[in-house]
């Protein structure tokens, strides 16, 4: 009888699990932000996500923690990507005000091309051929099951100039990553991103119905657990990999849009998903075997 040895899970397949599940989870906070603001103003929707965030992720910090709930190492670093992603959600919501949402996505999605780019230019990251080929696979996979091809607006310029300051924080995280915790982190990124938000809450404010604040809890716990998914996951591989798996959001609002709103896929979404699916698999081998 032979003895087995498991094999021990190297940090690259962890890190790809980890955005691989924020990226899937995502689509559940969009889909309940889309029910809220059916009611409430967009912008104060953007800052009840981050609200609800922090009264969730508070406690936990303050119970783990202590006084120390925030790092006290590279806050700069912090307060850029914290900013990068505050300024990325609101043009993102300002965009659907002008264009439809599939054009602002696929203008959004410019943000994966970005941060590639720059953890190639900024991180001494090396671009390989996986890499790219992963990357294209998810360009055409997003622009397939989009099909954002119905001509320019200014709502879809917006959506790319959204694009690009996610791209910035996503390498801005992995610069951070390994310079505090990662409750710190995200404890961080919920009250500076509240704070952030608090003077266009203030413009539109309105006492939302007791029916709709546990919607608005649950889209901040899920939020929070979709965030500290990211920050962890890039503490175990590189940005130019980890990035395009962002496009996984369009398999998870696949999922959510036909379990809550009856939206089944049709061949040309699930043409786009396979390749995005595909992606993935292209990048998981490329990041394993070079770890």
């Amino acid at each position: 009888m032979h003895n087995t040895i498991p094999r021990k899970v190297n940090s690259a397949t962890i890190g790809l699990a980890l955005m691989a599940s924020a990226s899937l989870i995502v689509p559940i906070v969009d889909g309940i932000a889309k029910l809220l603001g059916e009611t409430l103003s967009p912008l104060l929707v953007a800052w009840a996500r981050y609200a609800a965030a922090t009264l969730v992720v508070l406690p936990i910090a303050v119970a783990m923690r202590g006084r120390r709930i925030l790092s006290r190492q590279g806050l700069a670093m912090q307060f850029l990507r914290t900013l990068c992603l505050v300024i990325a959600m609101t043009l993102f919501f300002v965009s659907l005000q002008w264009t439809t949402l599939a054009s602002a996505i696929a203008a959004y999605f410019s943000g994966p091309i970005v941060a590639m780019l720059l953890s190639v230019l900024f991180l001494n990251e090396r671009l390989t051929i996986a890499k790219g080929t992963g990357l294209v696979l998810a360009v055409f996979g997003a622009l397939i099951v989009l099909q954002p091809f119905g001509g320019g607006s200014l709502g879809a310029g917006i959506a790319l100039l959204a694009g690009c300051f996610h791209g910035v924080y996503l390498v801005v995280t992995k610069l951070s990553a390994s310079r505090s915790d990662s409750l710190q982190t995200l404890c961080f990124q919920c009250l500076v991103g509240t704070l952030l938000l608090s003077p266009q809450a203030a413009l539109t404010f309105e006492v939302p119905s007791v029916d709709l604040l546990w919607m608005i809890l649950s889209m901040g716990a899920i939020s929070a657990l979709a965030h500290f998914l990211t920050i962890q996951a890039f503490r175990y591989a590189e940005a130019s990999g980890l990035s395009p798996l962002v496009y996984l959001e369009l398999v998870g609002a696949i999922a959510f849009g036909a379990a809550v709103f009856g939206d089944l896929p049709g061949p040309a979404t699930l043409i786009g998903g396979t390749l995005i699916a595909l992606s993935g698999l292209v990048l998981h081998r490329s990041e394993t075997a070079r770890d």
